[in-house]
Order: structure tokens, then C-alpha cells, then sequence
């Protein structure tokens, strides 16, 4: 049997319409099974990162340059804290920024540029 016109072949064995509904059953369930991974796989990226706690940020993009991302925060805590911004970067490698150390009450950004071959950031988090 012809899987893709349908048709049998001479002098071949016909397989029926038993086979033809287990054939259809597997590639139904390898489908379902392509699907299920590519949306577990998409959901688990998709989740930020906790800001550290103490301190606490504003990230965005750049506003004229798309592939530039930053990372300003203040350390409300009671002791000095260092952070840095790391970018997803979609096709390029994810890069991390300047690492910025605050002390009680003082704020500081961090900055990072992810490749122009890329497709752009994709996410922003905010490592301690």
C-alpha cells in the first residue's frame, strides 16, 4: 500500500482497513505528542526570573535600539548588593551587562546589547 497516493501495489498483499486506522491512529498520536512538546517547551522559557530580593528594578529596551536592554535599580535593604542584566537574545547568545554594586539607598544601572544577528531581546532578567 501506498501510504501517500493510497493505492496498493501489484502483486502485493492488501492490508486492509485495519491497517490503514492503526497508521492513522500513530500519526495522530505523534502529532499530538510534536505539539505537546513544543508547548511544555515554549511555556517553561517564558518565565521570568525574581528580582533579588531587596532591591527593586525597571528593565525595558532601549528606546531608539531594540537590541539594547537595561536593568536601573534601587537596593532598599540594609546591606550592599551587586546585580547585573542578562538578556535572552532569541538566535544570538543571551549576554549579561555591567555588574553594578549598590550600597543601602543607592541606585545604578546595568546595561547589555544583545547581537544584531539575532531576532532581538526576547527576555530581560535581573541576577544577583
Amino acid at each position: 500500500m501506498n501510504l501517500f497516493t493510497g493505492t496498493r501495489r501489484r502483486g502485493g498483499t492488501a492490508g486492509g482497513k485495519g491497517s490503514r486506522s492503526v497508521l492513522r491512529a500513530l500519526a495522530a498520536a505523534a502529532t499530538v505528542a510534536a505539539m505537546a512538546v513544543s508547548v511544555t517547551s515554549a511555556t517553561a522559557t517564558a518565565a521570568p526570573a525574581a528580582i533579588p530580593p531587596g532591591l527593586s528594578c525597571d528593565t525595558g529596551k532601549h528606546a531608539i535600539d531594540e537590541y539594547t536592554g537595561f536593568a536601573l535599580c534601587r537596593n532598599n535593604g540594609s546591606q550592599t548588593q551587586t546585580f547585573w542584566v542578562h538578556l535572552v537574545c532569541g538566535w544570538a547568545p543571551d549576554v549579561d551587562g555591567n555588574h553594578v554594586t549598590l550600597r543601602p539607598g543607592e541606585s545604578g544601572q546595568s546595561t547589555a546589547h544583545c547581537g544584531k544577528i539575532g531576532t532581538g531581546i526576547g527576555e530581560i532578567h535581573v541576577r544577583p
